[in-house]
């Protein structure tokens, strides 16, 4: 009995540590935007609900646009240092900064974004 709780506890801590450790993918934005703002984010979305279906379902990734002029979303960018439009794709606290990407390839180039943001998020997944 004892050896069969030990084994369900561990099991239960394996699945809250692989829980833990999803990918995120955060777009942050002030409210007035312009069209490059707003295809950055729509791009990302696009491409993470296109490349990363099963996951998003699954819970192993997760897109977020964050307002940063709410008061809510204070916290969340001071935690990631962001002081204004940022795209991050972050595992375990540890953020990658594709901003740069965004913004050079959202409107004009989005396959460049989208091999962009492949090349960060799928060895994050394994």
């Amino acid at each position: 009995m004892k050896k069969a709780f030990s084994i369900l506890l561990l099991s239960v801590l394996i699945i809250s540590i692989q829980a833990a450790t999803k990918v995120e993918v955060y777009y942050f934005h002030y409210t007035h935007r312009c069209a490059t703002c707003k295809a950055v984010e729509a791009e990302s979305q696009k491409i993470i609900s296109t490349l990363y279906a099963k996951e998003l379902k699954d819970g192993k990734i997760k897109f977020t646009a964050v307002n940063l002029d709410d008061k809510s979303s204070e916290k969340l960018a001071d935690k990631y240092k962001v002081d204004g439009q940022s795209l991050l794709v972050i595992k375990d606290n540890k953020p990658v900064d594709l901003t740069q990407q965004g913004f050079m390839y959202a409107r004009t180039q989005p396959e460049k974004l989208k091999a962009e943001l492949k090349k960060v998020i799928d060895p994050l997944l394994k």
